[in-house]
């Protein structure tokens, strides 16, 4: 089937979001914003004007590509700032009739972190639909004050669906805590604590990766289950968490799996997707061969293999390793300096 090869120009997306048929609407939406950089304005005007499209699909394409155009590019860098006009119609489609389109519009709402529209996103935190409520989860924390994004996270953690409350617990962290080394608020941990005999695998091993990024380890034994297959959990980044955890708790009831996910497999067995994580976990548990391994990476032949071991030595703060970073310091064609310098910082402060 023919596929387009490039975006629309900004000219063929104008005039296809006048098409007659919403499919080829909401593909223009989407070509639309990637024109963002270079004619800013009327991109933001025409997808606040489309998000008042007769078809619910165009309306959520056009959320979603303001999303796109505006949102953040890299972690930590702000979005840019939008409109009056645009803030009004984002509200407005937030009160959509339409699932489909509260849904988006509330995914653009958090991922533009547009405080203006926090109560309209917290009419939605009790929404009809999962799938809006969901949503709503996500912009909350990101739009309202801490105090408000916090009660909303307890209660999301008691709504019936499962997704729901996995949501909640994956969006603590972005709250964080009272002090600014508090990877959690404390009323969130209670309820983290609470829900690792939760009905849903999924919530409980989200629960016990929150409770052991904070330090405490309620959840250590639901961490190794995972980490040596005895139970299983549909969310991928909660599996890589918890193999990393074990690590950093020092769980030795994880070793077991740690073993077999880092050195299992080869050239006719599929590698464990969580080998690395698994082999520095290990190095962290003391197991000698990570160890090794991990600095015989330090001067494997690419600079990527040869990064990936600077993280391993800062995570697993293997003190065999200073000699080899020395040798890296300030040359950027071996390592990336500055994780150079956190894995010697590193190496420093745990001699002290």
């Amino acid at each position: 089937m023919f596929r387009r090869a490039s975006p629309r120009s900004f000219a063929a997306a104008l005039r296809d979001l006048e098409a007659p048929e919403p499919e080829v609407r909401v593909a223009a939406a989407a070509d639309l914003a990637s024109h963002a950089a270079n004619e800013r304005d009327p991109v933001e005007r025409t997808l606040a004007r489309t998000l008042a499209d007769p078809a619910p699909a165009v309306r959520a394409a056009a959320a979603l590509a303001l999303a796109d155009a505006f949102g953040p590019t890299d972690p930590g860098e702000p979005p840019a700032s939008l409109q009056p006009p645009t803030h009004d119609a984002l509200r407005a489609a937030i009160d959509d009739e339409a699932p489909e389109v509260r849904a988006m519009a509330l995914a653009a709402v958090g991922e533009l972190e547009l405080r203006v529209c926090a109560a309209a996103v917290a009419g939605r935190l009790a929404d009809e639909q999962p799938e809006v409520r969901f949503q709503a989860v996500i912009a909350y924390p990101r739009v309202a004050a801490r105090a408000e994004a916090i009660a909303a996270l307890v209660a999301a953690t008691e709504d019936d669906d499962p997704l729901i409350r996995h949501i909640a617990l994956r969006m603590a962290e972005e709250v964080g805590g009272e002090q600014p080394d508090d990877s959690v608020d404390d009323a969130l941990l209670e309820r983290a604590r609470a829900l690792l005999d939760d009905p849903a695998t999924v919530v409980q091993v989200a629960a016990a990766i929150v409770l052991g990024r904070a330090g405490r380890r309620d959840g250590a034994a639901l961490l190794a289950d995972v980490v040596n297959g005895e139970i299983t959990t549909s969310e991928a980044e909660d599996e890589a968490a918890a193999v990393e955890l074990c690590g950093e708790l020092r769980i030795k009831a994880a070793r077991d799996g740690l073993r077999k996910r880092a050195f299992s497999g080869g050239w006719l067995t599929r590698r464990d997707t969580f080998a690395w994580q698994a082999r520095v976990a290990l190095a962290q548990l003391g197991n000698a061969r990570a160890e090794r391994w991990i600095l015989s990476e330090l001067t494997a032949f690419t600079r990527e293999r040869r990064c990936l071991a600077v993280e391993a030595v800062a995570r697993a703060r293997l003190p065999a390793a200073r000699p080899l970073l020395e040798a890296m310091r300030g040359d950027p064609a071996r390592a990336e300096p500055e994780a150079v310098q956190k894995a010697l910082a590193a190496l420093d402060a745990d001699g002290d």
